[in-house]
C-alpha cells in the first residue's frame, strides 16, 4: 500500500481504508470505556444491596444483645470494630470517587472517560508520591491491619484474615515486562478515569464482603458452639417425683442444653401457689438455680414460666415440675406387738400415716374415730361394743392408685382409782389435827393419760362410832366430832370414795379405800 508506483485512485483507496480502520480502532475503544462503566454500576448496586444487608444483621445483632447480653454484646463489640473500619474505608473512596467524576460533565458518559490526568496529578509527583497518595496507601493498611488485629485470635476467622491480607495488599506488583513496581503506579497509574473508577468500586465491594463474611462466620460460629453436643447434658424425665417397689419405672432421658449466656430477662415462678422471691433463687452457668426449703413430706409443684427476649420480643418458657419431700429417717419404728391398746371412755390421741403420702391423701376409718387434723386422730371406744376396734386406712398415690392397711386394737376399761389423803394413799400415819383439815383425793395410779380425778363424797368411820356419810372432799362437823372421839394408835377408815373425771362418760371403778394410824 505505501509502494511510489501507485495511482492517485489507489493511493485514495489506500488512505481512506486507513482511516476507516482508525474508525474502528477508535469505536473498539469507546466499546471498551462503556463496558468498564457498566460494570461499575453494576459494582454500585450490589454495594447498595450488601450496605442494606450488614445494616439490617447490625441492627438484629443490636436486638440479639439486647435480649441475651452475655451472649452476644462480645461479639457485638467486635462486629462494631469491624463496622467502622468498613464505614470509614468506604467513605474515603466514595469522597475519592466524587472527586474523580466532578472533573467530567456528565459521570454517565462512560465514553469521555478515557483520560488519566487526575489520579496522575492526585496521586504522583513524577516517580513519587504525593500525600494524597500516601493516604490512600495509607487507608488501605488501616484497613487491613484493623480487621487482622480484630480477628487474629480467632481460629475461626483465619481465612478471612488472610483473604483480607490478599485483597488488600499493597506489595509491590510485576508487571508483563518482569519488572517490580510499586501498587499504586501498577493499579493506578497512566489508566483511563473509568478503569480508576471501577477498581474503586471494586474495592468497596471487597469491604462490604469482608464485613458480611465476618459477620456471617461470628453468627455462624456461634450458633454452631450452640448446637455442639460438647453444650449437651442428660436429663429425667418421669411422670411423677416417686415411686414405690412393684411398679414399672417410666424415666425418659432426654438431652438438655446447657449455655451460660442463655439468661432470662425475668423468672416468674410459684412453689406450691406462692411467688419465688429474688433471694429464693440464683442464675448460674444459664441455669435457674433454687434455693427454697424442701417444704412438709409429700409432693411440691414448680411452675411458672421463664420469659426469655428473641428478636425484641418477649418468649416465655412454661415450667411445670414438682418433687417429693419424705420424712427424715431420725427415729426407728418399735412396737409392743401385745400394746395396741385403747381406753373405754376417754379421748386416745392417734397419729396415723402412710410413708411417701401426703396426710391429705391418706384416710382412716373406724367406729369412733375422728380426724383432728393432718396425721392426727382421736379415738373414742367409749360407745364401741366388744373388747377390740379395727382401724381401716387407705392412701392414694400420685399417679390416683390405692393402697390399703388395717391394725387392731384392744379396749380396756379405765383402772381403779387409788384414794389418797393429803396426797398419799393406801395405809398411812397421821396426827388428828392434820387430818381434820386435810383433802380426801383419788388418782390413776401408773395411768398414761392425765386424767385428773375430783372427789364429790366419802364415807368415814371411827372405831366405836356409827359410819358418816361426807359430802365434798373434806370431813365436815359430824366426821370430826367423831374423830375427836378416836383413840390414839386407832385406825380411821375413809372408804366408798366417789369421784369423777372431767370428760369421762364411764361410771369409774370403786375407788380404793384408805386407813388412817392416829399418832396421837
Amino acid at each position: 500500500m505505501a509502494g511510489n508506483n501507485l495511482s492517485p485512485r489507489q493511493k485514495m483507496i489506500n488512505l481512506m481504508y486507513l482511516i476507516f480502520i482508525a474508525m474502528l480502532a477508535l469505536n473498539m475503544s469507546k466499546e471498551v470505556l462503556s463496558a468498564f462503566g457498566l460494570m461499575n454500576e453494576k459494582l454500585s448496586e450490589s454495594n447498595q444491596a450488601a450496605t442494606a444487608r450488614n445494616d439490617a444483621f447490625m441492627a438484629s445483632l443490636e436486638t440479639k444483645a439486647s435480649d441475651q447480653p452475655e451472649k452476644y454484646v462480645p461479639l457485638k463489640s467486635k462486629a462494631d470494630s469491624i463496622h467502622d473500619l468498613a464505614t470509614n474505608f468506604n467513605t474515603y473512596l466514595q469522597e475519592l470517587k466524587g472527586k474523580m467524576t466532578s472533573t467530567v460533565d456528565d459521570p454517565t458518559d462512560y465514553e469521555i472517560m478515557d483520560k488519566g490526568d487526575y489520579l496522575d496529578e492526585h496521586f504522583f509527583k513524577g516517580d513519587k508520591l504525593k500525600p494524597e497518595g500516601e493516604e490512600f496507601l495509607k487507608q488501605m493498611k488501616t484497613f487491613r491491619e484493623g480487621v487482622t488485629e480484630i480477628l487474629k485470635d480467632d481460629p475461626g476467622m483465619q481465612n478471612i484474615v488472610k483473604d483480607v491480607q490478599e485483597k488488600f495488599s499493597t506489595e509491590k506488583e510485576t508487571n508483563r515486562d518482569g519488572i517490580k513496581i510499586d501498587w499504586l503506579d501498577y493499579n493506578y497509574k497512566g489508566f483511563p478515569l473509568v478503569a480508576s473508577l471501577t477498581k474503586m468500586t471494586q474495592l468497596q465491594a471487597d469491604v462490604k464482603t469482608t464485613e458480611s463474611e465476618v459477620l456471617s462466620s461470628m453468627l455462624q460460629g456461634t450458633l454452631s458452639q450452640q448446637v455442639s453436643m460438647t453444650n449437651y447434658t442428660t436429663l429425667m424425665e418421669t411422670s411423677k417425683s416417686a415411686y414405690f417397689n412393684g411398679e414399672q419405672f417410666d424415666g425418659q432421658i432426654v438431652l438438655g442444653r446447657t449455655d451460660n449466656t442463655t439468661v432470662p430477662k425475668r423468672v416468674e415462678l410459684k412453689l406450691d401457689g406462692r411467688e419465688l422471691k429474688e433471694d429464693q433463687y440464683e442464675i448460674k452457668d444459664g441455669k435457674v438455680q433454687l434455693k427454697v426449703g424442701t417444704g412438709g413430706v409429700g409432693e411440691h409443684t414448680i411452675e411458672g414460666k421463664l420469659v426469655f427476649g428473641e428478636e425484641g420480643e418477649e418468649v416465655e418458657v412454661p415450667v411445670k415440675q414438682s418433687f417429693a419431700t419424705v420424712a427424715k429417717p431420725n427415729a426407728a419404728t418399735i412396737s409392743a406387738d401385745k400394746m395396741n391398746v385403747v381406753y373405754r371412755g376417754v379421748k386416745n390421741p392417734m397419729t396415723i400415716s402412710f410413708a411417701g403420702i401426703p396426710d391429705n391423701k391418706v384416710n382412716a376409718s373406724a367406729q369412733g374415730l375422728s380426724r383432728a387434723g393432718g396425721s392426727k386422730y382421736v379415738m373414742d371406744a367409749t360407745n364401741v361394743k366388744g373388747r377390740e376396734v379395727t382401724i381401716n386406712v387407705t392412701g392414694t398415690l400420685p399417679d390416683g392408685q390405692r393402697v390399703s392397711d388395717r391394725a387392731t386394737f384392744r379396749i380396756k376399761d379405765l383402772p381403779k382409782p387409788t384414794g389418797t389423803v393429803r396426797g398419799e394413799d393406801g395405809a398411812i400415819k397421821m396426827q388428828r389435827n392434820s387430818l381434820e383439815i386435810s383433802t380426801v383425793g383419788a388418782k390413776f395410779d401408773d395411768f398414761d393419760f392425765e386424767l385428773p380425778l375430783r372427789v364429790t363424797g366419802f364415807k368415814f368411820k371411827v372405831p366405836g362410832q356409827p359410819t358418816i356419810d361426807v359430802n365434798g372432799s373434806k370431813l365436815d362437823d359430824r366426821a370430826k366430832s367423831a374423830l375427836r372421839k378416836a383413840k390414839r394408835g386407832s385406825d380411821v377408815t375413809i372408804f366408798d370414795i366417789e369421784a369423777k373425771a372431767t370428760g369421762v362418760s364411764v361410771i369409774l371403778k370403786k375407788v380404793s379405800p384408805i386407813i388412817i394410824e392416829l399418832t396421837n
